[in-house]
């Protein structure tokens, strides 16, 4: 079985770069409650939930997992490359407050497709310490967190019977059909939640105050309405435009934004990506992808890809 036929049928296995942050101390609770988009009061220990933390302007500084690990003991983990600036912005705001925020050198092997969802790894004290679930659209299953065994750097032992080990291209193509965006590529320091269809999975609007609440809260009541949206493309004749290449209206008379992620998809026999466009573009809509010289067409799609035509 290959890794795409795991990814749809079985379990597909990756080791995928994920920066981890640990928050402890008498007002960890408190402290990430007023910092995170997310209800974490509600939160039991061994439990997960994605959140925001956001700019005091309501723009994404960092789009996390938190996992309850004890009572006043938190884990974050972020896209790889972002958890030097998560930790900063945490710092940041920490005044007169007992948290103590710490990045580690952990380990993920994420695993996904129907039969992802009930592994949970070794069980051994080599294991993975933490398995929060994923759930996105045909992206199912959990991701194992910990220190990396000795001498195991590629994640071999928390490998669970029946797993198939997914390419690179494969399985990106497989996250850019999903829609799922990622830290320093769709999520950026400029991105408001809505661009990106974040709110719905991040943001709880019974909490109490969070840094940042009043862009998302004034955003969720006009409809979110925002000027760009994050879209899925599915490039023509087999062309296979880099990633930054721009995105042009039909008529070449408007730059509505750029791709910021790009596979081949083997199932679509088709580059796919992902771009945040201008809302002049409204899905389904043809659009122009033009890098170096090169000028080929795309369909622009609502997310996820799987229910496009």
């Amino acid at each position: 079985m290959t890794g795409g036929e795991a990814l749809r049928t079985g379990m597909a296995a990756r080791v995928i770069g994920r920066d981890v942050v640990t928050a402890t101390g008498t007002d960890a609770r408190s402290y990430l409650q007023g910092q995170c988009s997310q209800d974490l009061d509600g939160l039991a220990v061994g439990e997960s939930t994605e959140s925001l933390v956001l700019s005091p302007q309501g723009k994404v500084d960092a789009y996390v997992r938190v996992t309850r690990t004890g009572d006043e003991s938190f884990v974050l983990d972020t896209d790889a490359g972002c958890g030097a600036d998560l930790l900063a912005r945490l710092q940041r705001f920490k005044l007169r407050v007992a948290v103590d925020l710490e990045q580690v050198d952990w380990a993920c092997l994420a695993l996904r497709g129907p039969a992802a969802t009930a592994a949970g790894g070794t069980a051994d004290e080599d294991g993975p310490l933490l398995a929060p679930a994923v759930a996105w659209p045909g992206w199912s299953g959990v991701d194992l967190l910990g220190p990396a065994p000795a001498g195991d750097p590629e994640l071999g032992s928390w490998l669970p019977e029946g797993a198939e080990w997914c390419d690179a291209e494969t399985w990106e193509a497989a996250r850019i059909g999903a829609g799922v965006p990622m830290g320093g590529r769709e999520v950026k320091e400029s991105t408001i939640a809505a661009e990106v269809g974040l709110v719905e999975r991040t943001v709880s609007f019974t909490k109490g105050c969070f840094t940042g609440q009043e862009l998302v809260a004034r955003l969720d009541a006009r409809g979110s309405n925002v000027a760009r949206h994050l879209w899925g493309l599915v490039v023509a004749d087999g062309a296979r435009p880099p990633v930054g290449a721009a995105v042009w209206t039909t008529d070449g008379e408007h730059e509505v934004g750029a791709l910021s992620s790009m596979a081949w998809s083997q199932e679509r026999g088709a580059a796919v990506a992902l771009a945040t466009l201008q809302r002049r573009v409204v899905p389904p809509e043809s659009v122009l992808v033009r890098w170096d010289g090169a000028e080929v067409l795309a369909e622009a799609w609502p997310l996820p890809l799987s229910d496009a035509g």
